[in-house]
């Protein structure tokens, strides 16, 4: 009856720890981003992993959907298109949420060179939205999200 009990254990603590390696796996972090009152429901890549897979290879974004990278500190953080199948604004942040510039309507880019968009200024954060939001929402360089 002992080694029945134990298995039984095993495997429920084996099923548990798969069960909540895939939640982990597939739960995305998500962050509300606004700006004038207009938010976007923005994933968060906050690690190398994430800032590389980006937006990639997504057939479409929601409209109140975006992607906000999170980086350790401020940089010159440059962008590309490389396999991403929809056109992007693409906006700079500094630490307190400025934005410092704005890449509107950046193409998908399917080639092996792709151009790459670098801001003007050093930014901390970067979001990414469906192209003609920036201007939508009247976004300009120096605005608070």
């Amino acid at each position: 009856m002992k080694d029945t009990w134990g298995h039984t254990f095993i495997i429920a603590a084996l099923i548990l720890i798969v069960f909540g390696g895939l939640f982990f796996l597939f739960s995305k972090k998500e962050q509300s981003v606004c700006y004038q009152g207009r938010c976007f429901r923005a994933e968060v890549a906050d690690n190398e992993s994430a800032r590389q897979r980006g937006l990639m290879n997504r057939q479409s974004l929601d409209y109140d959907k975006g992607m906000l990278f999170v980086f350790g500190g401020p940089g010159k953080y440059s962008f590309w298109m490389k396999n991403t199948l929809i056109s992007l604004d693409i906006i700079w942040m500094d630490g307190d949420g400025k934005i410092v510039d704005i890449k509107e309507g950046a193409m998908p880019c399917g080639k092996n060179y792709c151009e790459s968009y670098t801001p003007k200024a050093p930014a901390k954060y970067v979001l990414e939205i469906n192209a003609g939001m920036a201007k939508e929402t009247g976004m300009k360089i120096g605005d608070k999200l």
